[in-house]
């Protein structure tokens, strides 16, 4: 079990890592276009799709919980450039 779940989280860390890429590209297309970066609105609209794609057994507090750090992070990280530290 410990070695499946060691798989699962290289997973996801490659996930969290290919996300930081795309948001970094999307903000640098926002910045050229001189878009507003934050759109709370399709923020939302973000929540309410993986609340309807959640199968579980995550419930729908913990998937807010994640999604609200994994946005925070993305944030932090593409305003530094994403730079490994």
């Amino acid at each position: 079990m410990r070695d499946a779940i060691i798989d699962n989280d290289l997973r996801l860390l490659a996930a969290v890592n290919h996300r930081i890429e795309l948001v970094s590209r999307l903000r640098e297309y926002k910045r050229q276009h001189d878009i507003e970066f934050i759109d709370p609105a399709r923020e939302e609209w973000l929540h309410s799709y993986m609340r309807g794609a959640n199968r579980g057994p995550l419930s729908d507090d913990g998937l807010g919980a994640i999604y609200e750090q994994v946005l925070e992070l993305t944030k932090r990280e593409t305003e530094r450039g994403g730079e490994a530290a």
